[in-house]
């Protein structure tokens, strides 16, 4: 572990000293006023250690862990009230604690964190620290809560935590580590309830006395919620798998694959192999030990990839399991198949490490295709976003009004004395009455229906609702990106000719490894210098903050980062859940619904498509969306664009615009009569012996008439005799030209042959489609709008 917990000693020099040298020592100490008098004390230390000496040790601290104190919790005082008791001592259970926490404070005794965190809840033990143990350092950190104006919950809460370290570890302040802390937190979360934002602030002081090394965390968060990236052993040993040989494959195909993997993919694929693909099989076949598996198996394994089980709580409270269907069975297939191509693949290049298990993959390449998924998952992004395009500048607008009634509500209440009422906005408010000392009072308010409203918290989160929706319509970049975003990311670029300064907005590698930079218009220079007021406040600086990498689980270096809000004494960066919750609560307000009359419902990402859709519609080129974008292909791009019938419309006639401007001028003339005649005249003489000609008018003949070898000869049924009769005859000169030996003439005949049997052929099949059932299926003509009649004669010429 990078950061162990002290470990603590059963003997040290203050806990062999004898009773009579801890008495003496006690004497020398300030002597304290009231009903906590010296007496008081030397008469509980005296009792205690007279307690302790019927106990076996070499030190009080081996005779105190010798009692059953610990195990006793808060009634360790009546053991210790008998034990005193039998010496024929009279004494009050209360010296006795007393008395405890002396020889504490004197470094006697180390009860351990989980006692201490149990039984201890005087406020006298912090005070006691600060007058035996080390005075020095607390004053200083006494100056340093003053400075930030901590409320005195927060305050006394992180003085306890810090007391019970020093009484449990020893030492001073200086002496306490990050896993002393650490400790602390994972005891309190054992045994306590509580677990709120406060119970982290006493690291946020010791860190602030530069008390710990550099690369300590910044908070606790790090460390405790946060664990960070693990080996592809672990990732693997959460599943407990049964078979060792197969967990150590999986292992060493994670191990092999990790280089060319960012974290949370190797986290996908692990979970894919080692939980829902060998997991599950173990589960159902014991004992199975080989990626050879039977047909059987592998059908049943497959069957039941396409349902997930989830739990689901019922009205009456209970919790049952149902069965539903898996979005994400293509991708494990896939998993699973590159899994046994690449063990195959190893094969054959380290046969001694990678051959015994190379095996056929029981997945194909069709099991693993993404068409039909695609497609239906483009089909509801474009819903999605024809849905919620309209409405992006009506929500832009709700959430600055949404954030100014919130500042003007704030305003109201601190303007208003504790427990007086006052009327913002139509909304009738009574401010809280704080106890003395605490600042808590001054945030809350209750409403007309008697509900406390946090409208700090309100503001809070109206405020980043309304610049989450400016840059991200603004920009169209990922959430990630966007919480990432620092003072450093705001930059300019001068153009070399007209030295004219272009604000550009900096975008980190994020999921693609692109950064890119894009081009900030006033809105959202004017968002972005807003963030900056508000984050920088009175200091004048933006905090310094390090940021929580969810993907890779690592987090990085501290940085001036833009979306961060203070809470709980001390400044924090935004996550993701807490811009989704101000989304909802946004759209809550706001009171749009979809299609179908349900809430209509925002993701972030519905911004990034939004944002591509309407710049392919305004204008701009498809490969700079995507530069602007960070995509690697353009298809990703036009993905994310949809497209609507309006603008396939316009478009086609844009088309059509477009080839009449580039055609001669001449043929949208009226034509003259002479012409009108030639047109007429062209369909007069498609008429043939046998059928009639499909040559398109203006084009000249390219067979030289003849006409049976035409494909574009459409025979007449009424005329099959006479085609009949040609064909004989063509037979007939076949059978004289080979007679005679004349080569070209017999393969001239044969072509004639061969298109007056097509022509027949032609004629048979419209036939049988004459004769066919007819099953309803409408023709052209049943289709048709209208069927226009071409008249004799052109419109006015003379009959």
């Amino acid at each position: 572990m990078k950061f162990p917990a002290r470990q603590v000693p059963t003997v040290w020099p203050a806990t062999t000293r004898s009773a009579r040298e801890i008495l003496n020592e006690l004497d020398q100490h300030p002597r304290p006023a009231g009903e906590d008098t010296h007496e008081v004390r030397r008469r509980g230390a005296r009792s205690l250690l007279l307690w302790l000496e019927g106990f076996p040790g070499q030190s009080w601290q081996q005779r105190w862990c010798a009692t059953s104190a610990h195990s006793l919790g808060g009634r360790w005082v009546e053991q210790a009230h008998v034990g005193v008791a039998g010496h024929g001592m009279a004494i009050q259970p209360r010296f006795l604690k007393i008395g405890l926490l002396w020889l504490v404070c004197a470094d006697v005794l180390r009860p351990n964190l989980e006692w201490l965190s149990t039984i201890v809840r005087s406020r006298s033990w912090w005070p006691a620290m600060a007058t035996y143990r080390d005075p020095e350092g607390i004053a200083q950190l006494q100056a340093v809560v003053d400075c930030q104006g901590v409320d005195d919950k927060r305050r006394s809460t992180a003085f306890h935590q810090i007391a019970s370290i020093m009484a449990a570890k020893g030492g001073k302040l200086t002496d306490i580590t990050v896993g002393d802390c650490l400790e602390l937190r994972e005891v309190e979360s054992r045994i306590r309830a509580d677990q709120g934002s406060s119970r982290g602030y006493f690291y946020t002081l010791l860190q602030q006395l530069k008390f710990f090394p550099a690369d300590g965390p910044p908070t606790l968060r790090m460390l405790t919620k946060h664990a960070g990236q693990v080996s592809p052993e672990r990732l693997v040993d959460r599943y407990a798998l049964e078979c060792g040989p197969v967990r150590d494959l999986i292992v060493e195909y994670l191990t092999e694959r990790q280089p060319m993997l960012d974290y949370n993919s190797l986290q996908q694929l692990s979970r894919s192999l080692a939980l829902n693909f060998w997991k599950n099989i173990e589960t159902h076949h014991p004992g199975v030990d080989s990626l050879r598996l039977p047909a059987d198996v592998i059908a049943a394994w497959k069957s039941r990839l396409q349902f997930k089980t989830i739990r689901e709580r019922q009205p009456d409270g209970s919790v049952r399991e149902v069965a539903a269907p898996r979005a994400n069975g293509i991708d494990i297939l896939t998993y699973v198949r590159g899994f046994y191509l690449d063990i195959a693949q190893w094969a054959m290049e380290d046969p001694v490490r990678w051959g015994r298990w190379a095996a056929p993959c029981p997945i194909t390449s069709a099991e693993t295709s993404n068409k039909k998924r695609n497609a239906r998952r483009k089909a509801r992004m474009d819903q999605r976003t024809r849905e919620r395009l309209p409405t992006i500048a009506s929500l832009a607008q709700i959430a600055y009004r949404q954030w100014g009634d919130a500042q003007a509500r704030l305003k109201a209440l601190r303007s208003a004395a504790p427990g007086e009422t006052f009327t913002v906005l139509g909304e009738t408010f009574v401010k809280a009455v704080g106890s003395p000392g605490r600042t808590v009072g001054s945030d809350l308010a209750y409403d007309a229906d008697g509900r406390g409203r946090q409208l700090v918290l309100a503001e809070n989160r109206a405020f980043w609702a309304w610049a989450s929706v400016e840059v991200l319509r603004h920009t169209g970049i990922r959430i990630e990106e966007m919480l990432e975003i620092n003072h450093q990311s705001i930059t300019q670029y001068v153009t070399p000719d007209s030295g004219e300064r272009i604000p550009l907005l900096h975008i980190a590698p994020s999921k693609t490894d692109q950064e890119r930079l894009l081009v900030i218009d006033f809105e959202l220079a004017d968002v972005l210098a807003t963030i900056v007021s508000r984050v920088c406040g009175d200091a004048g600086a933006i905090p310094l903050l390090a940021t929580y990498d969810a993907h890779e689980k690592i987090w990085n270096p501290p940085m001036p980062i833009l979306f961060q809000w203070r809470s709980a004494g001390h400044n924090r960066p935004l996550n993701q859940d807490m811009i989704r919750r101000s989304l909802d609560q946004l759209l809550l307000t706001a009171g749009f619904t979809d299609a179908s009359g349900q809430p209509l419902q925002f993701q972030p990402h519905d911004f990034r498509r939004i944002f591509a859709t309407e710049a392919i519609l305004n204008g701009m080129p498809p490969h700079i969306v995507q530069m602007i974008l960070g995509h690697k292909l353009i298809d990703t791009t036009m993905g994310y664009t949809t497209i609507y019938p309006q603008e396939v419309i316009n478009g086609h006639r844009a088309f059509i615009a477009r080839r009449r401007a580039q055609r001669p001028s001449e043929e949208y003339r009226t034509p003259t009569d002479e012409e009108w005649e030639e047109f007429l005249g062209h369909f007069e003489r498609r008429k043939m012996a046998i059928g009639v000609c499909g040559r398109a008018y203006g084009t000249n003949c390219q067979h030289e008439h003849a006409c049976l070898k035409c494909p574009l000869l459409r025979v007449d049924p009424a005329d099959r005799p006479r085609l009949e009769e040609i064909r004989d005859n063509v037979i007939a000169r076949l059978a004289e030209a080979e007679r005679e030996g004349w080569r070209g003439e017999v393969e001239k005949q044969r072509i004639y042959l061969a298109a007056a049997e097509d022509k027949l052929a032609q004629l048979d099949e419209r036939a049988r489609r004459a004769t066919a059932i007819h099953l309803g299926m409408p023709s052209f003509p049943d289709i048709a709008g209208r069927t226009v009649t071409l008249p004799t004669t052109r419109p006015g010429a003379p009959s």
